[in-house]
């Protein structure tokens, strides 16, 4: 991660008890009035797959069955992207002091974090999302992303 744009703030811990976000000490207050929110939005750094050639792809095959035989990289999620920067959304579990208990990450363990923000519906919902056809029959939340098959979905499980 090139150390004159962004520094983590912490890094993912899959830990027993479930995940988590370490933050470094320097952070741990940033934490203070995010237990209130039922959701964060988490912002990481696909370090595992932050290669100088990955981050000069601009189109891959087509991971969704019935979609495209090729997308731009930002028709996607994938990490292989000019700045590989993931986001999750997950459920607040607990704030403890330097800790962010979430119900799921879908990151790395120790994959460093850039950034945590809260999820606010007025700002973070749009009221009608569109997606194209080939993708109209994908879950319509999170929570039902949990428990759908994407076997039949994805190209390439």
């Amino acid at each position: 991660m090139p150390a004159d744009i962004a520094q983590p703030i912490g890094h993912v811990q899959h830990r027993p008890d479930g995940p988590a976000v370490l933050l470094t000490p320097e952070y741990t207050r940033a934490l203070h009035g995010l237990a209130g929110f039922s959701h964060a939005i988490v912002l990481w750094w696909a370090d595992k797959v932050d290669d100088p050639e990955l981050r000069t792809r601009t189109e891959l095959d087509g991971p969704y069955a019935g979609g495209p035989d090729t997308l731009g990289v930002f028709a996607t999620r994938s990490p292989v992207r000019p700045n590989p920067i993931g986001l999750s959304v997950p459920r607040i579990l607990g704030v403890a002091d330097d800790l962010l208990r979430v119900d799921w990450l879908d990151a790395e363990d120790g994959t460093p974090v850039l950034d945590i923000k809260p999820y606010s519906p007025s700002v973070d919902r749009p009221a009608h999302p569109v997606v194209p056809d080939w993708a109209a029959g994908w879950p319509g939340t999170i929570e039902e992303s949990a428990d759908f098959d994407w076997s039949h979905v994805l190209r390439h499980v």
